[in-house]
């Protein structure tokens, strides 16, 4: 044999015999404790006149040859139902402030066709207007929440569309609601006054803006038992300005303040790729997803100063991963692929959430359908569910449950200049008294085994799943639709008050203690 070949083949007998590498990590889950209730509305989604999000995606008219529901695609209200999806805000986004809303009423062939300016100046036929929207929100069993005009419309716009909505009188705006086929108000609980107003929502300074939410949400009332919750526009990512002069400026008049966060990496002219990547691209974004932790915190400066008692609200209402867009697409339309790191990176986030339970009230991953961070992708009749539907399906088991403290210690996950711990861990207690523990392995190379001291615990039992691949970018295609999804997980023991889990390379592992 030549020299050549015997030196290759030891080297390749080494590696295929060598043990899978394990980092050693630790945690004290305090079962009898009570940090709170995780509210529900932090598994919230985002609709917006963008792409092909609602025309495709949501929407394909009563006489589509596509299964629908008066309109709305079966395929999709099914899947969304799945996931339990507490609240859909629409109708945008940069959409919402050049939106009017009388354009969307009325029979669907008299609706004016407008320019939808924000993006790519396609033509909207405003066939999906307030009454599409608000019966597709009874059909997916969710609440409503909408964003008003505040960029181009006026208060007196605003406070109607609440009227024709939600007021059971016997009004000319209530009848008119009624003559339009729908005798019943509808329950709006969130209403946005306006949206991203420091950008495409008008450009405005934060002390204009101030006094623009003061004037607006004065005419924003409810009506007929209906009880609202406004939201004031917040900040622009680490923005802490503009948080800051909001509390100043309006103080605890503002029920809520959004704010928005989107993982970018690197620069916003030079962003990454959502498949085709490797190991650098993947620690690059996961740790960068860290952020959102800053970001909150300076919202949380600000608001703790005038509401140390967390009555107002923080609603991230936009955050997601933002990528290029998939070649051959319209920039304009944000339909870009999801692979396994974008479910690791919606695993993280939604436990930095789970930390901020006390103030973050809401929040609505960008967006729903072909757009962004989607949980669904659509392609004619053909439907499939991306890595990070199945990462909320998962993570159901989170939503209104009580936050259990705990403590991680994790090694280090470095790749060149960046670095995260490797794991990242949250638990909750839901009412039947069953644990749950998820956990993100973002190390992309390198099990984790993971000892938990769950204290004040009696489970006697412990399930799992785990959503995994064996690649770093692997997603789904329409020509192989299931290939990343949740499986049984069994690499677990519990021992009395001792839980012992091998957590493998970039993973999440939803853990059930009963």
């Amino acid at each position: 044999m030549p020299r050549c070949i015997r030196l290759f083949s030891v080297a390749l007998l080494c590696l295929t015999a060598a043990p899978t590498l394990a980092g050693e990590a630790t945690a004290v889950v305090n079962v009898d404790q009570d940090a709170g209730r995780i509210n529900r509305h932090i598994y919230g989604h985002f609709a917006e006149h963008l792409g092909r999000c609602i025309y495709d995606g949501i929407w394909v008219g009563p006489d589509s040859p596509i299964p629908n529901t008066d309109g709305a695609r079966n395929d999709v209200v099914t899947a969304l139902k799945n996931l339990s999806i507490p609240n859909l805000r629409w109708p945008g986004g940069c959409f919402a402030d050049d939106y009017h809303w009388r354009d969307g009423i009325g029979p669907q062939d008299k609706r004016p066709k407008r320019i939808n300016m924000h993006w790519g100046q396609v033509i909207d036929t405003n066939e999906f207007g307030t009454h599409e929207f608000l019966n597709l929100c009874e059909l997916l069993d969710t609440e409503p929440y909408l964003a008003g005009n505040v960029g181009s419309g006026t208060p007196q716009e605003m406070r109607d569309w609440i009227e024709y909505m939600t007021f059971d009188g016997d009004s000319e705006l209530a009848n008119l609601r009624r003559k339009n086929g729908r005798e019943e108000p509808w329950k709006v609980p969130y209403f946005g006054v306006g949206n991203e107003n420091w950008g495409c929502g008008g450009n405005m300074r934060p002390e204009y803006y101030a006094d623009l939410y003061r004037r607006y949400s004065t005419y924003c009332r409810s009506f007929s038992g209906n009880r609202m919750t406004l939201v004031a526009c917040g900040a622009n990512g680490l923005d802490a300005n503009w948080t800051r002069v909001m509390t100043e400026r309006i103080g605890r008049r503002m029920p809520a303040i959004s704010l928005h966060y989107y993982t970018v990496y690197p620069a916003w002219a030079n962003k990454t790729v959502a498949t085709g990547f490797g190991e650098e691209e993947w620690a690059a974004v996961l740790s960068e997803c860290l952020r959102m932790r800053t970001a909150i915190g300076n919202a949380e400066a600000s608001l703790d100063k005038i509401d140390p008692r967390n009555r107002i609200g923080l609603f991230v209402d936009e955050w997601g991963a933002w990528y290029q867009n998939e070649p051959g697409t319209p920039g304009y339309a944000l339909y870009q692929q999801n692979s396994l790191r974008d479910a690791l990176l919606a695993g993280i986030t939604l436990h930095i959430f789970h930390e901020h339970n006390d103030r973050v009230r809401m929040a609505n991953i960008a967006q729903v359908v072909n757009v962004l961070q989607a949980m669904i992708l659509t392609e004619g009749d053909k439907m499939l569910p991306t890595p990070s539907y199945h990462l909320f399906e998962m993570y159901r088991v989170h939503q209104d449950a009580t936050r259990l403290p705990l403590d991680v210690e994790s090694p280090e996950y470095a790749f060149g200049d960046h670095s995260l711990p490797a794991l990242s861990v949250s638990a909750s207690k839901n009412e039947a008294g069953e644990v749950n523990i998820s956990i993100v392995n973002a190390h992309a190379t390198e099990e984790m085994d993971l000892k938990i001291d769950l204290k004040g615990s009696e489970a006697e039992s412990v399930t799992g799943r785990i959503l995994t691949a064996n690649q770093l970018d692997a997603h789904n295609t329409f020509d192989a639709p299931n290939s990343v999804e949740p499986s049984g997980f069994d690499n677990a023991k519990l021992s009395g008050a001792t839980l012992e889990a091998a957590i493998p390379a970039h993973s999440v592992v939803v853990l059930t203690l009963k």
